[in-house]
């Protein structure tokens, strides 16, 4: 499917709130934080030289957030950083005195952490970081996932420390049940998605992604002309599309949301003209983004600074992990997750079929997102045919051949 943005709201200025959350100063704050990270460091940008000339496009270059502060996903620049901002605030409310990212290892910070809970919903990837930002300010984490969420990936986030519960059904049932055992518990709740009344927190989750924007625009030699990002519940999405919108302006490129088919809910979002749960079918192999009701901060962002919605099937989301670890041409070797390439699997559906309702031709720039690397090593290896291990050994042999 394929949708262009007749919101209309579509081109006009974002929210007050939401131009504070995703602009230049906000960015500023999220710099701040991660300099103080030990394992900080710019992810890489790719150039796919080989894949732009198959698709009669200029260029295509892919952030690789597979290696983002050890956790392999975007998503560790979200949970994280607002779980840090949170601890931040309650240690200033109660020591009385402006507390910042510095102070967060001192011991009187530390002993007010210890007594807060965040608590989550999560596919994976979200819980991890959250889990992780817990850990490093000392505080406590409780994750609930869902029936789909695999043990490999419910391993990886208990390794910081988490208690992890299982929650039957599918992600939005894990989150109604994460918001209802916190308020009954007094916990803070750290989600990716919003609901009325429960916003500010899932701003600063995206107000972290806007890291990656920063960073992208710094490597490239011009800014893109189009960009593509797959949506789970809107989040990543958003924070690019309106980072993207505020310091380039009228300059932005045309943007494009990305999801899975069986679970488009920014799609039904944008054909109904406000954030709508759909219906619960089959699951799909883009399990980071198998979500059925939109963030509702984060379609206000998309139905403005969005300029199409369109959604890709199965198997376009398994060959691109296919073609990035096998890459012709002299394109390099990536690792993608099952919902890392979507972005790229959308432009290469849209480069067939859209092509001209984007306007997509030899000077297109085009860039795009590698949300995550193989953060289930046992799952990757069955769609791909090979391990992470394996693609990563060939990566290190290409670069050290002559």
């Amino acid at each position: 499917m394929f949708l262009p943005n007749r919101n209309a709201l579509h081109g006009k200025p974002l929210d007050a709130a939401d131009a504070e959350t995703l602009g230049i100063a906000g960015a500023d704050t999220v710099e701040r934080f991660l300099a103080h990270r030990d394992n900080h460091a710019m992810t890489p940008l790719h150039a796919l030289p080989a894949l732009a000339r198959e698709s009669g496009v200029g260029a295509i270059h892919l952030k690789d957030e597979g290696f983002r502060l050890g956790l392999g996903s975007f998503k560790a620049l979200g949970g994280a950083y607002a779980v840090f901002r949170l601890v931040l605030e309650e240690a200033g409310k109660r020591l009385g005195r402006p507390i910042d990212v510095e102070d967060l290892d001192r011991a009187d910070v530390r002993s007010v952490a210890a007594k807060m809970t965040f608590a989550c919903a999560t596919d994976g990837n979200h819980g991890r970081s959250v889990a992780q930002g817990a850990e490093l300010a000392g505080a406590r984490a409780v994750i609930f996932v869902h029936a789909g969420v695999s043990d490999e990936r419910i391993s990886a986030i208990a390794r910081y420390g988490a208690e992890m519960v299982r929650v039957d059904g599918n992600y939005d049932d894990s989150v109604r049940q994460a918001a209802q055992v916190a308020a009954e518990k007094g916990w803070t709740v750290v989600s990716d998605t919003s609901w009325p009344g429960y916003e500010r927190i899932p701003g600063l989750v995206m107000q972290g992604y806007t890291a990656i924007v920063r960073e992208a625009l710094r490597q490239l030699i011009e800014p893109p002309t189009h960009v593509f990002v797959q949506a789970g519940v809107g989040g990543i999405a958003a924070a690019v599309a309106g980072h993207l919108a505020i310091v380039l302006g009228d300059a932005r490129p045309i943007f494009i949301v990305v999801e899975p088919a069986r679970a488009a809910c920014i799609v039904a979002a944008a054909e109904a003209g406000h954030v709508v749960k759909v219906a619960h079918d089959q699951p799909t192999v883009m399990a980071m983004l198998e979500c059925y009701e939109a963030s509702r901060v984060a379609w206000r962002v998309l139905a403005r600074a969005a300029d199409a919605f369109m959604t890709v099937d199965e198997d376009d989301a398994v060959a691109v992990m296919r073609r990035l670890a096998r890459p012709s041409g002299g394109d390099p070797l990536i690792v993608a997750g099952e919902s890392g390439g979507v972005g790229l699997a959308g432009l290469i559906r849209a480069v067939a079929e859209n092509r001209t309702d984007l306007g997509l031709d030899g000077k297109s720039r085009v860039l795009v997102i590698n949300t995550e690397g193989a953060t289930d090593p046992h799952r990757y290896a069955e769609l791909v045919g090979m391990s992470p291990a394996d693609v990563l050994a060939g990566k290190l042999a290409a670069e050290a051949t002559p």
